[in-house]
């Protein structure tokens, strides 16, 4: 508590290492909810086709690989080139700093000064900050990087593969535990109610309304999951 009675502020999540770990956590619960989602959609569509377990838990075993492989491919690829355009935004802000110092001092200054800070004390900060640690100064405030904190593809690529698999353990589960005219009306039942808890923690991560966040992904899940049985129902009615 403060002085004034007024809650502290030094829980909230300030700093860049608290955001990261926010934004890991919000992609591992898109990549859960992704498995889910491609999961179930799929088996249940098989499995409205044919009662088949055989054939239910090979589609299921090709989606989950398959999911998972692309999913992590994905990320890597993405994760790649965005550490590639930091790289060379480093190198670029290096360069600069060594060829042209005092541009590069007065460009911080100017910076500071558009942020509110007065020519004096913009000046006296951009000096004492480039005395520390010049390089890190100008990433923090022009580019928004932290160089100690570049992003790793192959992290990212692990992440979101292996929560597509935790996401779809959920569907496989329930469509090849219980008795064969029971696989459908539980693997809705139990989507449902997986995908409102991603929903919910999604809504939790962002500070945005539960409510709308549940609805909208349990609906999606929902017609998803809607339209593969009915496609699967009439294949296997035409077989």
């Amino acid at each position: 508590m403060t002085a004034e009675g007024e809650p502290s502020h030094r829980t909230d999540p300030h700093d860049g290492s608290v955001h990261a770990k926010l934004n890991w956590l919000r992609a591992g619960v898109l990549g859960a909810n992704d498995g889910i989602v491609s999961v179930a959609a799929l088996v249940v569509g098989v499995a409205a086709a044919t009662a088949e377990t055989g054939a239910i838990l090979i589609a299921g075993v090709a989606s989950v690989i398959a999911g998972a492989v692309s999913m992590g491919l994905g990320e890597y690829v993405s994760v790649s080139s965005q550490r590639d355009t930091e790289r060379a935004l480093i190198a670029k802000e290096r360069r600069e700093l060594e060829t042209m110092p005092m541009q590069e001092l007065a460009e911080l200054a100017e910076l500071y000064r558009a942020k509110g800070l007065s020519a004096t004390t913009a000046e006296t900060v951009a000096r004492e900050l480039t005395a520390h640690d010049a390089l890190r100064a100008h990433l923090e405030i022009e580019l928004r990087i932290d160089q100690d904190d570049v992003v790793n593809p192959w992290h990212a690529a692990g992440a979101s593969a292996m929560s597509f698999v935790v996401g779809a353990v959920l569907p496989m589960l329930a469509i090849l535990l219980p008795p064969p005219e029971w696989r459908i009306p539980t693997t809705f039942v139990a989507v449902v109610v997986a995908l409102a808890l991603t929903g919910w923690l999604s809504s939790w991560i962002g500070g945005s309304p539960a409510l709308r966040a549940v609805l909208r992904v349990t609906a999606g899940g929902a017609l998803a999951l809607t339209a593969t049985w009915t496609i699967g129902a009439l294949l296997g009615v035409a077989v």
